[in-house]
């Protein structure tokens, strides 16, 4: 099913163990559009500390009761490699977080979640969430997928932007501004953003226009904004967002 990003905002996030504490903010990455991590704010327990959170441990969303059950332990998220959130997220920090939680990484394999299109199948939901994930501590990388890469580690930049950064961010077509954007519309299956919600209020008074990923050109984090392959009058003419629009539901193979 779609739900809009914000509705993460807020989420309480329960380990298997207890509870580990509320999702401040989401990273995406922008050449695939998909969502790699929650932010989570552990709160007292932590001593304020921000971790991050896979999809790949997300074993259900209860959104009627704002809370994401993850199946890891507080221990596991404790001794997790830290990461300081108000800096941008490298590819070694990623292989790190990766290979301490024995995950396969996302980057390799030409889909969304490497080989798979979701981060998780049914396949590898435990009957029992009190047994985390299956190689966490020091798994061998060779059994997760050979998630290592021969010879010199990837340097290149992960491409993660953080979605509380994008929103509000000015949004501009190939002819001129036509507002600002305001939320992300996902899929809970893949985490895969399928619009950008823009705000036209200015330009159109009223209307959340929906605009797909594949329509942005370009992002400038320096000037704030996001430039659209499409013009002003394309972009009047996009779906507008609607509740019945975050009802759908998604096949995945």
């Amino acid at each position: 099913m779609r739900h809009d990003v914000k509705e993460l905002e807020g989420c309480a996030v329960g380990a298997t163990d207890g509870d580990l504490g509320f999702v401040s903010d989401i990273y995406f990455d922008d050449r695939q559009w998909t969502i790699r991590y929650l932010v989570v704010e552990t709160g007292a327990w932590l001593k304020g500390r921000k971790v991050l959170v896979s999809p790949k441990a997300v074993r259900r969303v209860a959104w009627d009761d704002e809370v994401v059950a993850v199946a890891l332990t507080r221990q596991q998220v404790e001794d997790s490699p830290g990461i300081d959130t108000d800096k941008p997220v490298s590819r070694q920090h990623e292989m790190d977080f990766f290979d301490y939680y024995g995950y396969a990484y996302y980057w390799q394999g030409g889909l969304a979640w490497g080989a798979p299109m979701c981060p998780i199948s049914a396949a590898d939901i435990p009957g029992d969430l009190d047994s985390g994930p299956p190689a966490a501590h020091g798994g061998d990388p060779a059994s997760a997928g050979q998630r290592r890469f021969d010879g010199e580690p990837e340097t290149a930049d992960s491409h993660l932007r953080s979605a509380n950064d994008v929103i509000g961010h000015e949004a501009t077509a190939s002819d001129g501004h036509v507002g600002s954007v305001q939320s992300f519309v996902f899929d809970d299956q893949s985490w895969a953003i399928r619009h950008l919600v823009l705000n036209t209020a200015n330009w159109l008074p009223g209307k959340r226009i929906l605009v797909s990923p594949a329509q942005v050109q370009r992002i400038s984090w320096r000037e704030r904004d996001v430039y659209l392959d499409m013009t002003r009058e394309e972009v009047e003419a996009s779906s507008r967002y609607s509740h019945e629009l975050l009802a759908i539901r998604e096949t995945h193979e």
